[in-house]
């Protein structure tokens, strides 16, 4: 019980702080509404731009990895292939040879 009135306490006290921020940057700001708009919503569309391009540059990076690991994984299971054929190959051999001693 104790510990959801202490984290009334710390939400509450959060949310009344980000109203009187947010209060004092308006009184405060040093340009016009609209052009404290157009200044945000312009770098809002800078960031987003920004965050696209890292996005696709990531993307690219994350695809050559990828192919890179696929490449490494088909020669892993053609080396492994070779080797249960060459294995199966002396069993059968192997197993050949025995059969022509035994008869």
């Amino acid at each position: 019980m104790e510990n959801s009135n202490v984290t009334g306490k710390v939400i509450g006290a959060i949310l009344v702080g980000t109203i009187l921020g947010g209060a004092i940057g308006l009184l405060f700001a040093p340009y016009k509404g609209s052009r404290t708009r157009n200044r945000i919503a312009r770098r809002s569309k800078d960031l987003t731009k920004d965050l696209t391009n890292k996005m696709k540059k990531e993307g690219n990076i994350l695809l050559i990895k990828a192919e890179k690991l696929e490449r490494l994984a088909e020669e892993k299971i053609q080396n492994l292939t070779n080797k249960v054929k060459e294995k199966v190959d002396s069993y059968k051999y192997q197993n050949e040879k025995n059969e022509k001693n035994n008869i």
